[in-house]
């Protein structure tokens, strides 16, 4: 209600909008040193809910009981009498976490790491009501999933307004509002620490906002609240070697958040980003130096798609992009990160330094075609792939798993623990190029080279730009 009546003021009165906004301040007095967070609190925290996941998991039995002799006495699974003493006994898994109320008809923000692989989810409000809840949309890339909780009626709840994570500024105060350890939901406070982390390592879109608010195991999913009270970022990860809060936690920007959100109102169960079309490499200080520049600022660019967005605006190989609508870029997952945030049919302007001269192109957002279909297929055949999951390269995919479009093959899409695969050392988004000297084009080429059994396998992968080449036993 605030926001809407500074909005009427400054529609309403011209001498208004002449006015400069506020500045940030430190407090001038002792009387300003005990101003209290609690209207802060009063407005997001009814928002913060708890999230519990529940799992099965099957326990391990008896040793004694994987013998068909004692099996044939005492029962087990397939036997008379049903599972009997044989069958290992079910266990209910439950892990907590944290979520948050972004639509007063019941959508909720957490991790996808809080309710990965759950069969039940369960969330409680912040007055003690529980309610079953569904999953709308999870998103592993970016560490977000959606959840409907199960209403009656129309039932309506207390929901967050959205703030703007690019307005913050390194030294900002924010809260954390969440459930740690399950002690019940907590504050803390802290300050931006830092903006654009870009080398965390806890998901595709690595782009977070460093806070020093105590940030424990229980928060994830939880909100981070700016001194409006409106969400900029919901907590995700700590650094620790304790497993506690030491002061340095992360949280995913709101303005990321917004568009797994909105694309979760649609309907739609998979998020869709703007493609560049583009190979993209950090600038090191010694290719600064060859380039000269005063610092390593920017991305390079090291292919472009034919017929790609990129193509299309005119970019080629050895430009530096140096900013996105006016935001630096200092590494390719900050101008992923930019991309990510905006939405496919719009455009983008970037800045553009090429020669020594300085450019300004435009990029029209558009998803990346799947050209090729995936026809995905598990390998289960005696090999070294054995337990993966393949499927064919097209620039959807490539966009998808982070790997170059203009490499030929047939590109892993994940690997199931203990299989040969995973002993073999294989990843997701490892390209397999060639098997004993086969080309591997599509992934029935693959399906049909592994059916035939042989006591050593000549593999050539692509990882990360480099090809690798491996013997591996049969």
């Amino acid at each position: 209600m605030a926001a809407l009546a500074a909005f009427v003021l400054l529609v309403a009165s011209p001498a208004a909008q002449a006015q400069p906004a506020p500045q940030p301040r430190v407090p001038e007095s002792a009387g300003e040193v005990k101003l209290s967070f609690a209207p802060v609190v009063a407005r997001s925290a009814p928002a913060v809910v708890n999230v519990y996941a529940l799992k099965t998991a099957p326990q391990r039995s008896n040793p004694i009981f994987d013998d068909p002799f004692f099996r044939r006495f005492f029962g087990g699974r397939g036997g008379p009498g049903g599972p009997g003493l044989g069958a290992p006994p079910e266990r209910m898994q439950r892990s907590l976490g944290s979520g948050v109320v972004v639509d007063p008809a019941g959508l909720v923000v957490t991790n996808f790491h809080v309710i990965e692989g759950a069969d039940e989810i369960r969330i409680a409000l912040n007055d003690k009501r529980e309610y079953e809840a569904e999953v709308l949309l999870r998103d592993q890339r970016t560490d977000l999933a959606i959840l409907r909780i199960k209403r009656e009626g129309k039932e309506s709840f207390a929901s967050i307004e959205f703030g703007d994570s690019d307005g913050l500024a390194v030294g900002d105060l924010v809260l954390a509002i969440g459930d740690p350890f399950g002690v019940g939901q907590t504050v803390t406070q802290g300050i931006v620490s830092a903006l654009a982390r870009t080398q965390v390592g806890v998901s595709d879109y690595q782009f977070f906002i460093q806070t020093d608010a105590a940030i424990n195991p229980g928060n994830s999913g939880g909100a981070l609240v700016d001194m409006a009270g409106r969400l900029v970022g919901i907590n995700s990860a700590i650094y620790s070697r304790s497993g506690g809060s030491i002061g340095i936690g992360f949280a995913i920007p709101v303005n990321m958040v917004r568009v797994v959100v909105e694309q979760a109102k649609s309907g739609s169960k998979s998020v869709r980003r703007p493609w560049l079309g583009a190979g993209l490499q950090r600038v090191s200080p010694e290719i600064a130096e060859s380039l000269g520049l005063p610092r390593p600022t920017g991305v390079l660019v090291q292919s472009v798609v034919p017929a790609g967005p990129a193509a299309k605006a005119g970019l080629k190989v050895g430009d530096l992009i140096v900013a996105v609508e006016g935001q630096g870029i200092d590494d390719p997952e900050s101008l992923y990160y930019r991309f990510a945030t905006r939405p496919i049919g719009g455009k983008a302007a970037l800045a553009v330094t090429r020669s020594g001269k300085e450019l300004s192109l435009v990029v029209v957002l558009e998803g990346a075609p799947e050209t090729v279909p995936r026809e995905e297929v598990q390998v289960r055949a005696r090999s070294p792939f054995a337990g993966a999951t393949v499927v064919n390269l097209s620039p959807a995919v490539a966009e998808e798993l982070k790997v170059d479009s203009n490499v030929t093959g047939v590109v892993i899409y994940e690997v199931d623990d203990n299989t040969p695969a995973a002993a073999a050392g294989f990843r997701s988004g490892d390209v397999i190029i060639e098997v004993n000297g086969a080309k591997v084009g599509r992934t029935r080429d693959l399906e049909q080279i592994v059916r035939t059994p042989m006591r050593a396998w000549q593999v050539k992968v692509e990882r990360a730009g480099r090809v690798i080449t491996a013997l591996l036993p049969g």
